[in-house]
């Protein structure tokens, strides 16, 4: 298995020396770089080009919303799926980083078993959502109407059931319930179980309806599953061949 390539930026020494310690050590991982303030990302990642980015977000000299736009407007450097990493979890901040391009989001209290999961996962497509931070994301775009959202243009950016809905009608059946498995917080493995649906597939698919909806991330589809009222099937039993 080749291991995913990580940098971690944060402009606390200890923090970012924990977090070395505990990556380094971690099977699977290879951690290629780090950086001590988000003006450095950019720089960084060209250097070390990474699978994943594990960043602070509150840092003096440029904070982590604002280095994320740099890396993504930046022509010609590698662009590695970027879990921010904080002590902050109210919904601006959120919605900020999901706009900025963020892929994932946990916080700093977050057991490191699961954080190393999170790192494997978003090299592996599926970026991570702290639970508690996407419920209070999806309960705070459905309570705010018009625009509030963390898609660009997609119903995830409506802030309304009926733009969402009207945005996820331009799925397929099975892109619909795929997107409510998404919704449900399930990963690719277990999507493939609830829908009998082969892993390569459920990516095929999750791939499909962020392009028709003009989404960055499952995140974002998620909150526009959720605010369209769509749910994941569970099926009893396998479909009949």
């Amino acid at each position: 298995m080749t291991p995913v390539r990580l940098v971690l930026v944060d402009d606390d020494p200890l923090v970012l020396q924990g977090l070395r310690l505990m990556l380094t050590g971690a099977p699977g991982i290879d951690v290629v770089g780090d950086a001590d303030d988000g003006d450095r990302l950019v720089d960084v990642v060209r250097e070390a080009e990474p699978d994943v980015v594990l960043l602070d977000l509150r840092m003096p000299r440029l904070d982590g919303v604002a280095a994320l736009r740099a890396l993504r407007a930046a022509p010609d450097v590698p662009q590695p799926e970027v879990i921010v990493l904080t002590t902050f979890d109210t919904e601006p901040v959120v919605l900020d980083a999901l706009r900025a391009g963020a892929s994932g989001f946990l916080l700093k209290h977050t057991p490191p078993a699961d954080i190393v999961r999170a790192i494997r996962a978003a090299a592996d497509g599926e970026p991570t959502v702290s639970p508690t931070v996407l419920r209070r994301l999806i309960d705070h775009v459905a309570d705010t109407p018009g625009g509030t959202g963390a898609g660009r243009t997609g119903p995830g950016g409506s802030g309304t059931s009926a733009a969402a809905e009207d945005g996820l009608a331009a799925l397929t059946d099975r892109e619909r319930q795929v997107a409510g498995a998404v919704a449900d917080g399930l990963g690719n493995a277990e999507i493939a179980r609830r829908l009998y649906l082969s892993h390569g597939s459920v990516k095929a698919h999750i791939s499909s309806a962020l392009t028709k909806l003009d989404l960055e991330n499952r995140t974002q589809l998620a909150i526009a599953a959720h605010t369209a009222g769509v749910v994941g099937p569970r099926p009893s039993a396998p479909p009949a061949k």
